[in-house]
């Protein structure tokens, strides 16, 4: 698939899914996956394995991540060029949101 079409599809991403490719910043399987999740978001977002499972088919299928082994049924994940270029540019698109936020209303209610 063509990268401009991807990146349509993509961004903006939702919570689920930026957080599934942060996770693929290091090689992980599926579980491992749910368990880093799990604690870099304090509990807040738990991926069901539906979920999780459907996320990663479609964007394995779309050479957003690809396989690097298999072992004893698990797959193990990681990021390729265009997932980094994906999560760099929601990273990119929250630093905006987040610094708009502050600038233009957040002071008002208590955030700094």
């Amino acid at each position: 698939m063509e990268d401009k079409k991807v990146y349509k599809k993509y961004l903006p991403m939702t919570e689920s899914t930026y957080y599934i490719l942060l996770s693929l910043t290091e090689e992980r399987h599926g579980y491992s996956i749910m368990q880093h999740v799990d604690k870099i978001t304090n509990s807040r977002l738990k991926l069901g394995p539906g979920t999780l499972y459907g996320v990663l088919s479609k964007m394995e299928k779309e050479s957003v991540i690809k396989i690097t082994r298999e072992e004893d049924k698990r797959k193990y994940y990681i990021l390729n060029d265009l997932g980094k270029k994906l999560l760099f540019l929601e990273i990119e698109r929250l630093k905006e949101l987040y610094t708009n936020g502050i600038q233009y209303g957040g002071e008002n209610y208590g955030c700094k």
